[in-house]
């Protein structure tokens, strides 16, 4: 599947820029930010497949296609919820990395923890 988040950015040495205002990303948030775009992706494919499947249930009126759709309208809203804690995670982690990336400093714009959740730590420079 083909990423289009990182159509728009330019990498340099491990840091991506494009937004237009010199703001630079690590290359590991991007890293996040497509995987998390994958999924989403992946999930929005699933859903117009169920909707599909209900749509088709619904109109052949038969009475086991109707009681199946039950399931696949609680799976297609579960599916609604995902995307949309995933959006919610990518606007977090998109915002703490904003802000580390604009506090001033040469630090990078924010590192991920093993779960993908972004975190404001800084570098420590030494000397």
């Amino acid at each position: 599947m083909v990423c289009r988040f990182s159509g728009f950015l330019e990498m340099e040495d491990d840091m991506f820029s494009g937004f237009g205002n010199g703001t630079r990303l690590d290359a590991r948030v991007v890293h996040t930010f497509q995987k998390n775009f994958v999924q989403v992706q992946d999930i929005l494919d699933q859903n117009r497949l169920l909707i599909n499947e209900i749509n088709q249930n619904h109109e052949s009126k038969i009475p086991d296609n109707l009681s199946r759709n039950v399931g696949l309208i609680k799976e297609l809203n579960n599916n609604v919820r995902r995307v949309v804690d995933l959006y919610a995670d990518l606007s977090s982690s998109f915002t703490r990395s904003m802000e580390a990336s604009s506090e001033g400093d040469d630090s990078s714009a924010g590192t991920f923890k093993s779960d993908g959740k972004a975190s404001s730590q800084k570098r420590i420079r030494s000397g």
